[in-house]
């Protein structure tokens, strides 16, 4: 792998912290209001955020693969 290969791959690897920062920034979400189905925006907001995870690690995973 050149240098500008792995350069490169870190920026890729900065999607995988979009989701750790935007759960762990618990003033933004830490409300029972507004609900959404009968649900608090807290569960709500975890639960959007599990499956946007899982859409950004797999689109890493198939990037390296």
């Amino acid at each position: 792998m050149d240098r500008t290969t792995n350069r490169r791959s870190r920026w890729w690897n900065l999607l995988l912290f979009i989701p750790w920062v935007a759960v762990l920034w618990v003033p933004f979400y830490a409300t029972a209001t507004p609900t959404i189905g009968g649900f608090p925006f807290f569960y709500f907001y975890q639960f959007i955020w599990i499956v946007i995870s899982a859409l950004l690690t797999a689109t890493v995973y198939w990037i390296f693969k």
